[in-house]
């Protein structure tokens, strides 16, 4: 059920695993009929501990639990970690899981990225966080700026359907909630899925729309920012026409090759206008935007090749001023305190020697829509797994 708008919607910005994890935690413990969780990554760490904790106590209460995992992003878990949760009933499946090959993962592409929750069907989160200690400050110097929203009202009985259509048919039977619609607040918001079937690009198209609509402000904070050749237009064209556009990019990476690719795309962007930032105090990892004094996403889709072509992802997109402002703020603040400049004639220092890769950048952007089609378009694959499985190293279970 991807991209109706609902009112009525209450709304709170969650930032990073301190203002994440207690919330989803408090609410897991609090469920009653029914929890169901979709991420990209789980770790043996504090927090996939705590999350283990919250989610077995929630079943011993009678509580159905159902979680989904990526097979590349959660390839490491133990059988001991998903036996603990089986044993207790926690139905856990996992996304497209594929054996190691010499030692690494080879399922690369076309990834479960979601980070999903839906609690009773009355109240959701959705964001770019997931279930590891790097998204908490006390990790060191390579934690995570992140973000996710909670989300009451409409918009959860979207969020509800989408998972379970997503589970189906691995989890067959009826749902035990009924999520209420009943208004919960003023916030109108919109649930966008990227998968490999229907919704191949509903949520670039929406960024688009709201790029090219914007006449007074618009930011991007995205951590791997590699995107097509249209978004990089329209955002060139709204600086353009007067519009201050910020980006907020990774100054200080997690995986330096992603930075590199970015910082082909300086020059297209700040000749025309365009303030860039790079963060430096941690690795961002968020996928946030913002336009005007309205618009506003949160979500897992980062702007790069993966995400808006290849990886299943969701967003949420918020027309509410009051979030706006306080989003908007946020960044502002952030861009003035931990963030560096990045001057146009800094860019253009020895150009000479990138302008053929900057060429050969632009032309892959335009193409790789296509390109994408050449890389592996697997089904969808959920495998169930059972108290002495571990989340590799077993045959694939094709899912329809």
């Amino acid at each position: 059920m991807s991209g109706i708008w609902r009112d009525g919607n209450q709304l709170r910005l969650l930032i990073n695993g301190e203002g994440y994890y207690p919330r989803v935690f408090d609410c897991i413990r609090a469920a009653r009929i029914e929890v169901l969780l979709e991420t990209f990554i789980i770790r043996e760490d504090k927090v996939g501990l705590e999350l283990q904790e919250v989610l077995i106590g929630a079943a011993r209460r009678g509580v159905r639990v159902v979680i989904a995992v990526d097979g590349y992003g959660t390839a490491d878990l133990q059988h001991e970690y998903v036996a603990a949760l089986t044993r207790e009933g926690v139905k856990i499946h996992v996304f497209d899981p594929s054996p190691r090959r010499f030692g690494m993962r080879t399922n690369l592409f076309r990834r479960l990225h979601r980070k999903l929750v839906v609690i009773d069907g009355q109240c959701a989160f959705v964001g770019g966080i997931n279930y590891s200690a790097d998204h908490l400050g006390d990790f060191g110097e390579m934690a995570k700026q992140d973000y996710a929203v909670e989300v009451s009202g409409p918009i959860v009985s979207d969020l509800h359907v989408a998972m379970l259509r997503f589970l189906r048919p691995a989890v067959s039977e009826t749902s035990p909630a009924q999520p209420s619609k009943q208004p919960a607040g003023g916030a109108r918001v919109m649930l966008l899925e990227r998968d490999n079937e229907r919704h191949t690009t509903d949520i670039e198209d929406e960024h688009l729309r709201a790029f090219e609509s914007a006449r007074k402000r618009l930011v991007v904070a995205n951590a791997y920012f590699f995107p097509g050749y249209r978004v990089l237009r329209a955002l060139r064209n709204a600086a353009r026409r007067g519009v201050q556009v910020t980006l907020i990019l990774q100054g200080q990476p997690d995986m330096r090759w992603v930075q590199a690719f970015s910082r082909l795309l300086y020059n297209y962007l700040l000749r025309d206008g365009v303030v860039i930032y790079e963060y430096c105090q941690r690795p961002l990892h968020g996928k946030v935007a913002l336009v005007d004094e309205e618009w506003a996403t949160v979500g897992s889709s980062n702007l790069d090749p993966l995400s808006l072509a290849l990886n299943l992802e969701a967003n949420l997109v918020i027309r509410d001023r009051a979030f706006n402002q306080y989003l908007h703020d946020h960044l502002l603040e952030l861009s003035a305190e931990h963030c560096k400049r990045i001057e146009l004639d800094r860019v253009i220092r020895g150009y000479w020697w990138r302008a053929p890769l900057v060429f050969l950048c632009f032309h892959f952007l335009r193409r790789f829509p296509a390109i994408a089609g050449w890389l592996p378009a697997h089904r969808k694959s959920l495998k169930p797994l059972e108290p002495t499985d571990k989340a590799s190293g077993y045959e694939e279970e094709k899912i329809g």
